[in-house]
């Protein structure tokens, strides 16, 4: 069996349940141990440039209405991979590359993939996605041993949460920041697991622009921000997009120091792990005198100062 996965989440996922050995072609957006092992079958025509978040929205916004793709692999590479299993998405064709792109460069292979997309709209979708992945690649009991850990860290949260009678928290996940998107899919999940809820949300559903005056009229306690494929560092370095906007200051959370900053992975990943540490991650920042800073991931989220906020 010879596997390539078109999609960063499916490549956590297999290294995750050990599978790697059957990996060879993964993207450019992969993580770091599979970018320093497998090769990189698709690129993208943004890579090498530091585009703000404001021109990387008007070039999306540009190929989409276009109908082109960012997104290109290379075909060579991939001729001479000749992989048995490609997996790939349909979730969002601006983030990855999509099935239908995927199938415009094998069909020319002379050995046939089997494509196999992983398009979760929940959370529970995406522990799906696992099994799978594990069942594509011959071995679905590792999928099953994989989740059954993530099922009881997540058990273990909820019932701290209740055993405290943790109220809920009003919290908003911001997912860019210009223009502002709200949080979509899995990742209101996430919020409910962690003693929240995101009432500007799109459960199962695609994030969406949201204007400000609706961020300021529901006022979250705690608003956390994660703009898709930022880690916390460039994240910091464009938060001028949302703290110079009248109203900022007012916010809730501003005012009460409960404005985060988290890497993308946590929460725009679709990996079942990264996924849990993100649900994880958000119980400390919700209800921090319940669940301590969590082991191993300090480095991926950072509270912002009310003096820093407003830098």
């Amino acid at each position: 069996m010879i596997a390539c996965s078109f999609l960063p989440a499916a490549t956590q996922m297999i290294y995750d349940m050990g599978l790697q050995h059957l990996l060879q072609g993964i993207t450019f957006e992969c993580p770091p141990l599979a970018l320093a092992e497998k090769s990189r079958v698709v690129r993208c025509v943004l890579e090498g440039n530091n585009y703000s978040s404001e021109e990387i929205d008007r070039i999306f916004s540009a190929s989409k209405a276009q109908g082109k793709s960012l997104y290109y692999v290379d075909e060579e590479l991939l001729a001479n991979i000749a992989p048995d299993v490609i997996f790939t998405q349909d979730v969002c064709e601006v983030c990855q590359i999509d099935t239908h792109c995927t199938q415009q460069a094998v069909y020319k292979l002379a050995k046939q993939p089997q494509l196999v997309s992983l398009s979760p709209n929940n959370l529970q979708d995406v522990f799906n996605c696992a099994i799978t992945i594990g069942t594509a690649l011959g071995h679905e009991e590792a999928a099953y041993r994989y989740l059954a850990g993530l099922q009881k860290q997540l058990d273990s949260i909820v019932d701290r949460l209740r055993a405290h009678r943790a109220p809920l928290r009003r919290v908003m996940i911001m997912e860019w920041m210009a223009p502002v998107y709200n949080c979509g899919h899995w990742i209101p999940y996430q919020v409910a697991y962690a003693g929240g809820v995101d009432m500007l949300s799109n459960p199962a559903g695609d994030s969406i622009v949201t204007p400000w005056e609706k961020i300021r009229r529901y006022d979250p306690e705690v608003l956390v921000i994660a703009p898709c494929g930022f880690l916390t560092e460039r994240s910091a370095a464009e938060l001028h997009l949302v703290t110079r906007v009248p109203g900022w200051d007012q916010l809730q959370a501003v005012r009460n120091n409960e404005v985060y900053l988290a890497d993308y992975d946590l929460f725009t990943q679709p990996s079942a792990s990264t996924l849990v540490n993100g649900v994880t991650v958000l119980a400390h920042l919700f209800h921090p005198h319940i669940f301590p800073a969590p082991e191993g991931l300090q480095g991926k989220f950072r509270a912002l100062s009310l003096q820093g906020a407003r830098q």
